[in-house]
């Protein structure tokens, strides 16, 4: 069994720039590779199980919008999907932390692969082209990414308030 950790509060400093690092790693020139993660996603996750009451419906709402400004893609498409992809992981706040990583994996990928087909049925709905099932392999690359997540925005709250050798919390 993995050790269990007291964990500090959490930095309303450090879920602000997790954010905004995550937004501006969607906005790197990816191209149209297929599975490029979505980091914005990701990180909304993240928070939204890990902080429901600091990271709501609303910012996912917010940095939506302005990935759609970025996208120039149909206004509130990715709104829509990080609306809704929020709801989905406040929904199991609660259940989530209490698994294994492999668990926690299986439940976040239908949240990311939910979120890659809403912004495909608004996208084909006004017209666009279907791109091919290789759509949904962002939504497996970033649930790949969950462990690194874990890993690195759970890391200032795992630290020490006081060090000392001796005591091994």
């Amino acid at each position: 069994m993995p050790p269990q950790y007291l964990l500090l509060p959490a930095s309303r400093a450090f879920i602000t720039f997790s954010l905004i690092a995550a937004f501006l790693l969607n906005l790197l020139p990816w191209g149209r590779l297929p599975g490029v993660p979505d980091f914005m996603a990701l990180a909304l996750v993240f928070w939204n199980i890990h902080q429901p009451r600091m990271v709501g419906i609303g910012i996912a709402f917010l940095f939506g919008l302005l990935l759609d400004v970025h996208d120039a893609s149909l206004f509130g498409q990715h709104a829509l999907a990080y609306t809704l992809l929020s709801y989905g992981a406040m929904s199991l706040h609660r259940r989530v932390p209490w698994f294994g990583m492999p668990a926690q994996m299986l439940h976040v990928l239908p949240l990311f692969l939910l979120a890659q087909a809403v912004t495909l049925v608004v996208r084909v709905a006004v017209g666009g082209d279907f791109p091919g099932w290789s759509w949904f392999l962002q939504g497996i690359a970033t649930t790949l990414l969950w462990p690194l997540a874990d890993l690195l925005l759970l890391a200032p709250q795992r630290r020490a308030v006081d060090r000392d050798e001796n005591r091994p919390i």
